[in-house]
């Protein structure tokens, strides 16, 4: 059940502090509400609940999910540490929506992980747009921007800016997987597993035999040597793949003996441990085909039990091959960032060129001017592509260079100076790994795990906004300051 809040924005005056003043409007956590269109989302968020219902606990509203979330990736906090910071802050506090200050804490920690359920990376995304959109008609009413001739004739507007794209890979907080230990991690929860099945008749049958502490010796042969030999490896793979196909044997078994009228005992296993039984399942199907095939590679391929999701993405940088989690296509305009592409499967960069050149002149109006790319975006087909629409690709071009010193030498300047003006970009990617949370994806769900990843773009560009609000300030105080020296002197 949702109940509809008034969700206009609150004055800085009838927030309530119990210990007197007010509220300093230039806080950064009072910028930021400020920023935020509340009331637009509010609808769609609604929409997620069932119809209100009499004696029902309302959900928490759009602002304060929205808002809790913007804190912890902010912040860089855990969930219960967010709401810790909330219950002490009262900037915060005005940010999520409370009309007043109060000493205790606004909701559960647990219900971090349902508002992140609730709010989808579609949904940020679209916020992210509409906050784009905003941004960029305040410049062109700052600049008093008009209308051109061909605009108003309907004819085709010249290309204007720049665009940076580049890919990279947003790790989940998985450890390393190998062959031998994600066998091992599904045979010890199948164990757990016929633990749970076996209850209902413990003192009736005898409990069938799993063979734990001798799986988990040959386990520990391998795994504890420093540099185990390829032939020891496959001999632990062989083993572990017969007690998990035992167990799983065993599994089924119990599952068939269901009394008549009554539920299969599989009914009472939890919900995870049934995700579980099928992830390993199909764990082990990979692994034996693998094996068989003495093979290394595989369809969607799983590299976790707990996020089935996960697949590898490789790299091949110098400090991380493969990294496992989902890979990102992101696109930068101006210092703002947009989320093209989210996809938990390894896919060519270079096929989604196009995409993000047609999603510049959804927003824009107009095609840019130049699009500045790595090496892997370069080849013919967005070469030709962009030549069509009249845009400049970075990167020099293809074919021989030229006989001509003068000719050569300018062209690789240009290249350079192209390659300069990618930068920004790869400093994007940094600032999301080193200061937010793109270098570990903490969330566990895939639908969670995606709504984290869009987050921290959006709070990127809340930052770029309020760098660009610092910077106007600082320009309109040293206009100020020039005209009350006396302005400029003529002769």
């Amino acid at each position: 059940m949702y109940r509809t809040k008034n969700t206009r924005q609150l004055e800085l005056e009838n927030f309530y502090l119990p210990f007197g003043g007010h509220l300093n409007p230039k806080n950064r956590w009072v910028e930021l509400a400020q920023l935020i269109p509340w009331e637009e989302f509010e609808e769609e968020y609604a929409e997620l609940f069932a119809e209100q219902e009499l004696g029902g606990i309302a959900a928490k509203p759009f602002r304060m999910a929205l808002g809790a979330l913007l804190i912890k990736e902010k912040l860089g906090i855990t969930d219960r540490e967010t709401v810790q910071q909330i219950r002490e802050n009262h900037y915060l506090q005005y940010l999520i929506g409370m009309e007043g200050y109060r000493d205790e804490e606004p909701f559960d920690p647990t219900l971090m992980v349902h508002f992140r359920k609730r709010i989808t990376a579609d949904m940020l995304n679209t916020i992210n747009e509409r906050l784009h959109e905003e941004q960029v008609k305040k410049k062109r009413k700052s600049e008093k921007e008009t209308e051109t001739e061909e605009e108003a004739e309907g004819v085709e507007p010249e290309n204007k800016g720049k665009l940076l794209v580049d890919a990279t890979c947003t790790p989940a907080d998985i450890s390393y997987p190998t062959d031998l230990k994600l066998l091992n991690d599904g045979r010890s929860k199948l164990e757990e597993i016929i633990d749970v099945l076996h209850e209902p008749y413990k003192g009736e049958q005898k409990k069938v035999r799993t063979y734990r502490l001798k799986a988990r010796k040959d386990y520990l042969k391998v795994a504890k040597k420093r540099r185990p030999s390829k032939q020891k490896i496959r001999s632990g793979i062989r083993k572990q793949l017969q007690y998990i196909a035992r167990n799983l044997r065993h599994i089924q078994e119990l599952g068939e003996t269901e009394e008549f009228g009554q539920k299969s005992p599989l009914a009472s296993l939890s919900g995870r441990m049934y995700k579980n039984l099928l992830v390993i399942a199909e764990l082990y199907r990979q692994q034996k085909e693998m094996y068989d095939q003495r093979s290394h590679k595989i369809a969607d391929r799983i590299v976790s039990i707990s996020q089935p999701h996960v697949r590898p993405i490789v790299r091949g940088k110098a400090n991380a091959e493969v990294e496992f989690g989902a890979k990102i296509s992101v696109a930068m305009v101006d210092g703002y960032s947009f989320l093209e592409k989210l996809s938990w499967d390894a896919f060519n960069e270079a096929g989604e060129l196009k995409n993000h050149i047609e999603n510049y002149y959804r927003r824009f109006g107009y095609y840019p001017t130049s699009v500045h790319v790595d090496e892997i975006y370069r080849n013919r087909e967005n070469r030709n592509y962009c030549k069509a629409k009249g845009i400049q690709i970075s990167g020099p071009p293809l074919g021989r260079p030229p006989k001509d010193p003068d000719e050569y030498r300018r062209l690789l300047k240009g290249a350079k100076q192209s390659e300069r003006e990618r930068i920004p970009i790869e400093g994007k990617f940094g600032n999301g790994k080193r200061k937010y949370g793109w270098s570990r994806i903490s969330s566990k769900l895939k639908n969670t795990s995606e709504t984290s990843i869009a987050m921290t773009v959006l709070v990127m560009n809340f930052e770029k906004i309020s760098r660009d609000l610092l910077l106007l300030i600082f320009s309109l105080l040293r206009r100020l300051e020039f005209f009350l020296r006396g302005g400029p002197k003529f002769a």
